[in-house]
């Protein structure tokens, strides 16, 4: 499982003006992160806008992605829904090839019980070829995977090898870093608590924040790996501005909105996502030039 510690990108599908996918910043984008010192991509989840994708949209940016990162950091496709069904058939009727594991997020809008979410993990696991990774974001699905969940799941299902989890609450990621098994990965989901999760017992972090800033988030991670907390604190406190900005008015708005000040792509998103308001693109502009 070493090959999902440090620092993984979720990164961002930039569009063109007409809302086609623009392939060329595409591929500007995960050269920058791979040149960065990343450890692995995660595409196609929330922050690359994927519930806006179409069936052959997902899988020509799977082909794109491949193709491009050419075998330099390992890479995790999202493949997650609220319908157990259609995620199984999407892991077997896509073409992963070469790809090195799966996440999935937990079921939205239908709130199924934690015997439900249970279900649905085991299920995924017991149907998919490759490591899962589950994900736990309640401010998106309106259900927490509970950490005794977590924990049955990562016991009982040898093909579940990690959590990416971004509940916020330190004291239910902590339960699960106590009664995990050795191999199991705690991965940080937010880039505010990439520290304070290493510093229990993470293994690092899927972030948002490396699309625009991939060898400070190497380095502030790789420094916290290696207990070295003084020089890890020191980078994540200089980013707090910019991580609360990333979200000021939506993900991914936010680090496209960097992303774009930094000439990396176009500021399009598909509706019913929008750019930031333009009073957070002068202060993304602003420390953007302060970080400089």
């Amino acid at each position: 499982m070493k090959r999902f510690r440090g620092t993984g990108v979720a990164i961002v599908t930039p569009f063109k003006s007409d809302s086609s996918i623009d392939f060329s910043a595409l591929g500007r984008v995960i050269n920058h992160v791979i040149k960065g010192g990343v450890n692995y991509i995660v595409a196609m989840g929330t922050t690359g806008e994927t519930p806006t994708l179409t069936k052959d949209e997902k899988q020509a940016i799977i082909s794109y992605v491949m193709e491009t990162v050419d075998s330099r950091v390992p890479v995790v496709i999202g493949i997650g829904g609220n319908s157990t069904h259609e995620v199984i058939n999407s892991i077997r009727e896509m073409e992963l090839e070469g790809v090195d594991g799966i996440l999935s997020v937990s079921p939205y809008y239908n709130k199924p019980s934690q015997r439900g979410i249970f279900q649905h993990f085991k299920a995924i696991a017991n149907s998919s070829p490759l490591p899962v990774i589950i994900y736990n974001v309640p401010t998106r699905t309106s259900s927490n995977i509970t950490s005794d969940t977590c924990l049955e799941l990562a016991h009982e299902c040898e093909n579940i090898i990690a959590v990416k989890e971004a509940s916020g609450d330190i004291a239910q990621i902590m339960r699960i870093m106590r009664g995990k098994p050795e191999n199991f990965l705690v991965i940080s989901g937010d880039d505010m608590m990439t520290l304070p999760v290493i510093a229990a017992g993470g293994a690092g972090v899927i972030s948002v924040l490396a699309n625009a800033y991939p060898a400070e988030c190497s380095e502030l991670v790789n420094n916290a790996l290696k207990n070295n907390f003084k020089a890890a604190r020191e980078i994540q406190f200089r980013f707090m501005e910019s991580i609360e900005l990333l979200f000021a008015d939506g993900n991914p708005s936010g680090v496209k909105a960097f992303l774009n000040v930094m000439n990396l792509c176009q500021n399009n998103l598909r509706l019913p996502l929008v750019p930031v308001n333009r009073t957070i693109y002068s202060r993304i502009q602003k420390a953007v030039e302060d970080l400089k």
